[in-house]
């Protein structure tokens, strides 16, 4: 049976899960990745069975002790990021277990190089996480969506920003760290986020699969066709 990578890559971190929970039923502490599976595959089964995204991150914060692990583990574990299906939509879960065991010192947020103005047009609160790449967020939120090309929200690593239904927002951004290679999300970068071909490409998928959008200033799509952009996006992906 044919299966999407993002279905393979979700049976190997299974199956990397599974073999931890194997080694931590025998009462053998974890290393790093072993941690890292069992941690992130719970993530997904949470999401799976229908909870929250604060739910979710509450029960991962709690997941793990430093008496679960080998010694090293906290000081190099640093934090999981995983992309799981919850009832609204897939969502980036970012969770750093250990941090408040290996330091005292509290998680602060970046400064904002930009501000962004999200309202959402949603019957729901949206909740946009602390390292989720904006442009490719939740169809259903209105928001200049090349200004947010490349940018994540200016918040503490792990934390969420919640977006009632109807609300509207100014949200600090900075931009993606690290490589800046955007996979995943929306699945409409795939690519180089420093890529001006990568760039206009995701902009128009977006922008073509329903999006809220603002553009000059103007309000770009609709909510009635925002509802259907991610099945839209994904059939686009799929032909």
């Amino acid at each position: 049976m044919p299966i999407t990578p993002g279905e393979a890559d979700r049976l190997l971190l299974h199956t990397q899960a599974s073999l931890a929970q194997r080694r931590r039923d025998r009462g053998l502490l974890l290393n790093v990745p072993e941690a890292r599976a069992l941690l992130a595959d719970a993530i997904c089964e949470w999401a799976r069975d229908g909870r929250t995204m604060v739910e979710v991150r509450d029960l991962a914060r709690a997941f793990l002790a430093a008496t679960d692990v080998l010694p090293g583990v906290p000081e190099a574990f640093g934090e999981v990021r995983v992309e799981a299906r919850f009832d609204d939509g897939t969502r980036l879960v970012v969770v750093a277990p250990f941090e408040s065991q290996t330091s005292d010192e509290p998680s602060l947020a970046p400064t904002p190089v930009d501000v962004l103005t999200i309202v959402n047009e949603a019957s729901t609160a949206i909740a946009l996480t602390s390292h989720i790449h904006i442009a490719e967020a939740n169809p259903r939120l209105r928001m200049d969506r090349e200004r947010a090309f490349g940018m994540r929200p200016a918040l503490p690593t792990g934390q969420t920003q919640w977006i009632s239904a109807g609300e509207s927002i100014a949200l600090g951004v900075i931009p993606i760290g690290g490589a800046r290679v955007a996979i995943g999300t929306s699945g409409a970068v795939e690519g180089p986020l420093d890529d001006p071909d990568v760039r206009e490409r995701a902009l128009r998928v977006l922008r073509e699969c329903g999006y809220l959008d603002v553009v000059n200033g103007q309000p770009v799509g609709d909510i009635t066709n925002a509802e259907h952009a991610v099945a839209a996006l994904m059939e686009r992906r799929q032909s």
